[in-house]
């Protein structure tokens, strides 16, 4: 009587949800196929669109998982397995994730928009959060920039990208600017004319587009004059360093005379 009763209820469920058991790991395995045949799509196509090295592995990941999921949910869902519960725990488990990670995916959005966007790139010189100095790495979550001084500064790229960014090198070229108080007993003409020839004899300093030297200002006990030349953005500081002490030294040759402190 029990094996008939067993084979009954096992008939019973063979008619009603054997179709469903079946179909379901059908769709398994099929999606698996599937699966497996759009991760390799997706690599070759990253790579024809040359995304990021950074972001790839990002992507494909997340890509592959959030497939692999929907995949089960189906599989779970066509078999009549009760997700009620299961949908609870992980509605619970994202907001409590999302709260205690805020910051973490604050950087992380950040970190995708720069590698996407790219406002800079390896080797830039920027300016950013106080710092000034060359991109030498950009990861997803911070960027790391190494100033004229040798200081590693690393920047979360949340705060980073929010900021305002001030790339030095895409253009090719950086305007370097400063100024200069002399007497007025000086005859400007030769100031000017010595300011010009040390910024020819200085090495870095481009000689297009062309240097500018000129008054701005008259004050009571100087006149202010404004040296503006073009340099690449690597040789900045070098070119500075070299051209103001190049003034100096044919200012003191020269007899020119700066204003008394006082």
């Amino acid at each position: 009587m029990e094996l008939k009763e067993f084979y009954a209820t096992f008939h019973s469920w063979l008619v009603n949800k054997g179709p469903k058991y079946a179909f379901g790991i059908i769709l398994f395995f099929v999606g698996l196929w599937f699966i497996k045949l759009l991760r390799s799509r997706l690599v070759k196509r990253m790579a024809q669109r040359q995304v990021h090295s950074s972001l790839q592995p990002f992507f494909l990941s997340l890509s592959i998982t959030a497939l692999y999921v929907l995949l089960i949910i189906s599989v779970m869902n066509i078999i009549g397995f009760e997700l009620t519960i299961f949908t609870t725990i992980i509605g619970a488990f994202s907001v409590a994730a999302g709260l205690a990670l805020s910051g973490t995916f604050q950087n992380f959005a950040g970190g995708v928009l720069i590698l996407l966007l790219k406002p800079f790139e390896l080797d830039d010189n920027i300016i950013a959060q106080g710092q000034d100095g060359r991109v030498t790495s950009i990861q997803i979550f911070y960027t790391v920039l190494l100033t004229v001084d040798n200081k590693t500064v690393i920047i979360p790229n949340g705060k980073l990208f929010n900021e305002v960014i001030v790339n030095v090198t895409r253009q090719g070229r950086r305007r370097l600017d400063f100024e200069i108080k002399v007497a007025y007993a000086n005859d400007l003409e030769k100031v000017k004319t010595i300011v010009q020839n040390a910024v020819k004899a200085t090495p870095n300093v481009l000689t297009e587009p062309s240097s500018r030297v000129g008054v701005t200002s008259m004050e009571v006990d100087s006149v202010r004059i404004t040296v503006n030349v073009w340099v690449e953005p690597a040789n900045f500081l070098t070119a500075k360093i070299a051209l103001m002490e190049k003034i100096f030294k044919d200012f003191s040759a020269n007899g020119v005379n700066f204003p008394k402190a006082g």
